[in-house]
């Protein structure tokens, strides 16, 4: 994201030295939990054993971190989380933790994380209550639903699903993640330190829109309660004719 003047927005801009050191606390603090966690439990080998690093920030069976900045990984299409792991990995996303837990991983093991996680079938929390203002909200329901024809820009739905849920084999849902988290990957594509193998049609989508879109887009998600199946379509809905289309890149193939 950036400031009213431009700048991008960092952690040292977002936060003062006392909250920079805190937050730095916190996430030793989960990494010793994380260990703690690991070395209470008894010796079994298997991934749901493996994969306490991850939940230690991002939730018990990766249901979300309490703080509203580590997203849910349960249920989310495999190919997408596969993905997601091979960004943090090679560059394209960047979070310091993530990178070093990452970096050593083989790419069949990345996999078999991606793969425990997507099959959890898990019940989401309710949706916190919506923050913004009426004005924005119909702004942020408009641009999800409807797009935004002026500016060239589809509606959410067209590529995450009529149900915001996701589509397989790698779209994501939108529903069930918090507002400061669905801003700061937002922000993240608009200042280019998100990125996705080109065509990257999410950076199409936010360098056309403004951040206060941004920002509205993400209010009224985050707002949204789950229907009652949240898996991924099998399919996205086909477009109508004369719809707002854009070419996005493929990502790695999970599975056979």
């Amino acid at each position: 994201m950036a400031d009213d003047a431009g700048m991008p927005l960092t952690l040292s801009t977002l936060f003062s030295q006392p909250q920079l050191r805190q937050l730095a606390a916190l996430a030793l603090a989960a990494a010793g939990l994380a260990s703690a966690a690991m070395a209470a439990a008894p010796f079994e080998d298997s991934i749901a054993q493996r994969t306490l690093a991850c939940t230690a920030c991002h939730g018990a069976q990766g249901r979300a971190g309490p703080d509203g900045y580590y997203p849910r990984l349960a249920g989310k299409p495999a190919a997408y989380l596969y993905s997601q792991l091979l960004n943090f990995r090679d560059g394209r996303r960047h979070y310091g933790l993530m990178t070093q837990l990452v970096e050593p991983l083989s790419d069949a093991y990345l996999m078999e994380i991606a793969r425990y996680f997507s099959a959890l079938d898990l019940p989401y929390p309710p949706p916190a209550a919506a923050t913004a203002s009426a004005s924005a909200l119909q702004r942020g329901r408009q641009l999800v639903l409807q797009g935004d024809a002026d500016r060239r820009v589809p509606a959410c739905v067209s590529c995450h699903g009529q149900a915001m849920t996701g589509v397989l084999p790698a779209v994501p849902g939108l529903l069930g993640l918090p507002r400061d988290y669905l801003n700061a990957q937002l922000g993240a594509w608009k200042t280019g330190q998100r990125r996705a193998h080109a065509p990257d049609c999410m950076k199409q989508v936010v360098d056309r829109l403004s951040l206060d879109d941004l920002n509205a887009v993400a209010g009224w998600l985050a707002a949204q309660p789950l229907p009652a199946s949240s898996q991924p379509a099998a399919a996205g809905p086909v477009p109508a004719p004369g719809a707002i289309t854009l070419s996005c890149a493929g990502v790695a193939k999970v599975g056979p």
